[in-house]
């Protein structure tokens, strides 16, 4: 089966940021007005040079921090008043407790909401299991990799069963071949799971592997320039990444930061 970006047009939206904005207490303009509007179903990728709001972007839509002015609504409502939906976040950081087994810190989210037990150690073993951590329920984060680490960390967004899975940048401090290989893996999970995903990398290339679209920003004040559909189909794999088309699109986004980054200069 083979989907292409182009089949998620006809979807409803399933965050829309309108005219979003942020301004802190000091004066600085971190984000100008932002007007963007993702698809149930897409893959968007936030890339950019440091400082252009990325992360304070993905946090609004999150609710963990708010607006200055503009509004963003995440299935048609704010995010507090979000019931209907699950949403999760990813750091960049797995930010595990040392001290607890892989399945206590998966189990977290659930017991914090009060999850029944058998229910709760169900729906970890089925997260464990899509990571392809479940021979690794009893052992401690010290004995674990880093790519390990933050498969823990996905398995535990995973696990409140998301619809909209919110990621900054979760792979950028891990090696190369790691790094490609959770790509892969979660590619996989968005299709399996019908996810939408939000992501921030600083990785051109990791930006054109998986992304529906790409939306390019350039800093002070962060605002987005560019928003790019990466119309290659899925599912994706080592030969895109060595294709003339990959190429391309590499090259495409280059120019845009290379825009966005004058446009700082300029400023």
């Amino acid at each position: 089966m083979t989907d292409r970006p182009d089949a998620f047009a006809a979807a409803p939206p399933a965050v829309e940021i309108l005219s979003a904005q942020k301004t802190y207490p000091d004066g600085t303009v971190a984000l100008q007005p932002v007007d963007l509007r993702i698809r149930e179903g897409e893959f968007v990728t936030l890339i950019g040079p440091s400082g252009c709001g990325k992360s304070t972007l993905l946090k609004m839509v999150a609710g963990l921090l708010d607006t200055t002015d503009g509004r963003i609504h995440v299935w048609r409502k704010p995010i507090e008043q979000l019931t209907d939906k699950r949403f999760t976040f990813v750091f960049q950081a797995p930010t595990l407790m040392p001290w607890a087994s892989v399945q206590t810190n998966v189990r977290l989210p659930l017991d914090l909401a009060g999850v029944e037990r058998g229910e709760a150690d169900r729906r970890v073993a089925d997260a464990l299991r899509l990571v392809g951590l479940d021979a690794f329920a009893q052992a401690l984060p010290r004995a674990l990799s880093g790519g390990m680490q933050m498969r823990v960390s996905i398995a535990r967004g995973l696990v409140v069963q998301p619809h909209l899975l919110l990621m900054d940048e979760p792979f950028g401090a891990l090696d190369e071949i790691t790094r490609n290989r959770l790509d892969a893996d979660l590619l996989e999970l968005w299709r399996d799971r019908k996810l939408t995903v939000i992501f921030v990398t600083h990785s051109i290339h990791e930006a054109v592997f998986l992304s529906s679209r790409v939306v390019v920003m350039a800093p002070r004040p962060g605002r987005v320039v560019e928003d790019i559909a990466i119309d290659a189909p899925y599912p994706r794999g080592a030969d895109f990444m060595v294709s003339p088309e990959f190429s391309r699109y590499a090259k495409r986004l280059q120019d845009a930061l290379q825009r966005a980054s004058a446009q700082e200069i300029s400023a």
